[in-house]
């Protein structure tokens, strides 16, 4: 079996999109891990855990993981509510 070999404006322009789809792919990379860093810090955890997002079926078992594990942070102290309830507006 002979194969045809390939027209050079097809391979030129094969080889100009290689490195332009290489590049949207690290932007989806980092659009994906830099708020996963942030979350992972927030819930107390290695922050470092946020670059397995990258693997496949990892990231999926990461957001399982996060959701429900214990987060080793403070509680938040809530506040009062400052206004009475109900309202009591002024009478004219």
């Amino acid at each position: 079996m002979q194969t045809e070999p390939m027209d050079p404006q097809i391979l030129h322009a094969m080889m100009t999109l290689i490195p332009i789809m290489m590049l949207f792919a690290l932007i989806g990379v980092i659009i994906v891990i830099v708020p996963m860093w942030f979350i992972w810090k927030k819930a107390g955890f290695s922050p470092w855990l946020s670059l397995l997002t990258i693997l496949p079926l990892v990231g999926l078992v990461m957001l399982y993981v996060l959701a429900f594990s214990e987060w080793k942070v403070a509680p938040v102290a809530q506040q009062p509510y400052p206004a009475p309830y109900p309202p009591q507006y002024p009478r004219v």
